[in-house]
């Protein structure tokens, strides 16, 4: 049981270091403390005291008041990245409407990979929401309900989400298969949708017209499964862990897909402008 335990504590405490190590660096310093450093004014010259102390006063003042609405407007610039969905954390990187898929390359699919696994917060506030739903349901059972026990649950999402897509975009890459979903080409509510739902589990071949059953996709879920027997509570089948994970992602990447493809019309239900993604 100590041996056991122990194991599962490495795993997590490896895969809990590299998540947050992954996140500072995918966090950007925002611009608006680049903005907000003002050049200091200078010090009074000897043969000028009294202009230059009346000159100095407000200087001081502007620049004490600007650093002190800076959280505000820092507050302010997270709130519209965190309304923004289209090109932001939740949606990813996709193909608009009316523009047309050209094959990746090489550097272009290893760049997609960062941004869905590593180098976005999106990858992280994902995994922590889902932690939050094992967390309220209790499971593992055998992880407490504190904040070591929701430590324990985010690190096991962590790595087996990144050792899905690390299968997946393996597996695309093989295939030439195309890991981006693109917006229907056609218009009304159930055609859309139904794009939606029938891309969760079709893909295009390198000709980005031939399609293909997303089998790169499931392998992947599948092969995350059952590598996250590794830290999980024993006893655990590998196989049933597998077979979860891939139902998983038929539901959560249908759900996905579906916001992904109705972001521009959410959007301007709550007055947010409507942003281009990443193009490659």
């Amino acid at each position: 049981m100590t041996n056991s335990f122990s194991f599962r504590s490495h795993w997590i405490n490896l895969i809990l270091q590299a998540s947050l190590g992954a996140l500072l660096c995918a966090v950007d310093p925002p611009a608006l403390l680049a903005q907000n450093n003002s050049p200091l004014p200078d010090a009074p010259s000897s043969n000028q005291p009294s202009s230059t102390e009346k000159t100095e006063e407000p200087a001081a003042k502007r620049v004490a008041k600007e650093a002190a609405g800076a959280p505000k407007k820092l507050g302010e610039l997270a709130i519209v990245r965190a309304r923004t969905w289209e090109s932001s954390w939740l949606t990813g990187v996709f193909v608009k409407q009316g523009e047309t898929m050209t094959p990746l390359t090489g550097l272009q699919r290893r760049e997609l990979y960062l941004q869905q696994t590593l180098i976005t917060p999106g990858a992280y506030m994902k995994r922590m929401f889902a932690a939050g739903i094992d967390q309220a349901r209790g499971v593992p059972s055998q992880w407490d309900d504190g904040w070591g026990g929701y430590a324990e649950r985010f690190a096991s999402r962590e790595g087996q989400f990144i050792s899905a897509n690390s299968l997946a975009a393996l597996g695309n890459a093989a295939l030439k298969y195309e890991p981006r979903y693109d917006r229907c080409q056609c218009k009304g509510f159930w055609p859309r949708t139904k794009h939606a739902l029938v891309r969760n589990f079709i893909t295009f071949n390198e000709t980005e017209v031939d399609r293909r059953p997303q089998l790169a996709l499931y392998a992947g879920a599948f092969g995350g499964g059952m590598i996250s027997t590794a830290w999980k509570p024993h006893p655990r089948n590998a196989f049933a862990e597998g077979g979860r994970a891939m139902l998983g992602q038929a539901a959560y990447g249908s759900l996905l897909n579906f916001f992904i493809e109705f972001a521009g019309e959410i959007n301007r239900k709550i007055g947010v402008e409507t942003q281009r993604p990443p193009q490659y």
